[in-house]
């Protein structure tokens, strides 16, 4: 697997997990009917923030990660990033690659910390994950996610010092 910079070409590739997995509803806080174009203004990241595919030898997106800022002025030192693994090939580490090279692009620009302001409760894959890699929950928003089978769960925030 190879982590390399998304391009606008990735998009078609990455469309249709990206849109499984906002319309299902139980990870992200994207509105659920969120059209292709304003998904992509969203996703795909201007720089000095980034936007990332980890890719198999053949060049098939497997997943995809977001990195920037989670503030501005003041709070600027403080990284963020989201993830999506395409659900054909979950299980198989491209969620912690992908992860992993966060991390280290948030260390290398000089950031001091990564914050998650969003990671569903239910979703204990990732919070697993995250844990695993060093972030603390230091809160729960209580009922701060309306999922659809589980109904109203919590909204941890999660922390990293880098």
């Amino acid at each position: 697997m190879m982590i390399r910079e998304a391009t606008t070409e990735d998009w078609p590739a990455i469309w249709p997990f990206f849109h499984e997995i906002v319309a299902a509803g139980e990870t992200f806080t994207y509105p659920l009917g969120l059209g292709r174009e304003e998904a992509r203004s969203w996703w795909l990241l201007q720089a000095p923030q980034r936007t990332v595919v980890a890719v198999d030898e053949e060049g098939t997106v497997l997943g995809t990660a977001k990195m920037n800022n989670n503030h501005m002025g003041n709070g600027a030192h403080i990284a963020s990033a989201s993830y999506m693994v395409d659900p054909a090939h979950a299980g198989q580490g491209v969620g912690r690659a992908l992860c992993e090279y966060t991390l280290e692009w948030a260390r290398a620009a000089g950031f001091r910390a990564m914050q998650f302001n969003a990671v569903v409760e239910t979703n204990t894959h990732a919070v697993s994950l995250y844990r695993s890699l060093g972030f603390e929950i230091l809160g729960t928003l209580p009922e701060g996610f309306n999922h659809p089978e589980h109904g109203f769960v919590g909204l941890h925030i999660m922390h990293c010092r880098l």
